[in-house]
């Protein structure tokens, strides 16, 4: 079981938000990594290098948007393509809207688990009732979003997967990060409380292959792919 996350930049401003004094695509692609994500596909436009020299010694991949600047949709099935693409054994997407810039490694962590479990469901964290982001998408139904007209937003994505009879789960992650911006200062946000324990013994290792890097290990990033064929 691999979940890989795709995080998509609208424009190369919100990929470089300032997420205290980090660029925001550069704090969730760390995020995602040592939540256990792999691999991480930043699905942005580059004109000037700059996303780039962001994820630099990211354990990231950036790729183009397809010629015509296609929409959320569009952008989010080329994500999940591309990971596809570069792992085989892929079984799910972690959608992540640039703007999330907050959302921690343990809701990462929470979603891959849950995704374990439940391998067929669209999974959606939530903090004090709301939804939030990033959302699970399994790789099952990247057909389904590469059939949406290429400008559906992120939530009518998800409204569609429903309409479809995709199971849909919604978890406590504790993590206000998935439902605050990157417009909202960190500090002003709820504290973060952590997802609820599973009551099972089972002792989590999702992201230990982060953790197993030495701090001296070489830079890794970014790779950059080509865009592939969502069908293929």
């Amino acid at each position: 079981m691999t979940v890989a996350a795709v995080v998509l930049a609208a424009l190369p401003a919100s990929a470089l938000a300032d997420a205290e004094g980090t660029p925001a695509v550069r704090r969730i692609a760390d995020a995602a990594w040592a939540g256990g994500a792999t691999p991480v596909v930043v699905v942005a436009d580059d004109p000037d290098g700059a996303v780039a020299s962001a994820l630099a010694t990211a354990e990231a991949t950036l790729l183009a948007p397809a010629p015509g600047h296609g929409g959320p949709a569009e952008r989010t099935a080329q994500g999940m393509a591309a990971a596809r693409q570069l792992v085989g054994g892929t079984t799910a997407a972690l959608v992540w809207p640039a703007r999330m810039a907050w959302a921690d490694a343990e809701t990462v962590t929470t979603l891959i688990h849950a995704h374990g479990d439940d391998p067929l469901a669209v999974l959606r964290p939530a903090y004090d009732g709301a939804p939030g982001w990033p959302v699970l998408l399994p790789i099952s139904v990247l057909d389904h979003v590469s059939a949406l007209s290429p400008s559906c937003m992120p939530d009518e994505i998800l409204g569609s997967l429903a309409a479809a009879g995709i199971a849909n789960r919604t978890l406590d992650s504790g993590d206000p990060g998935t439902t605050n911006d990157v417009t909202v200062p960190r500090a002003a946000m709820p504290p973060f409380d952590g997802p609820p324990r599973p009551d099972d013994g089972v002792e989590r290792e999702w992201g230990a292959p982060a953790a197993d890097l030495p701090d001296d290990a070489p830079p890794a990033g970014p790779a950059r792919l080509a865009n592939p064929d969502p069908a293929s």
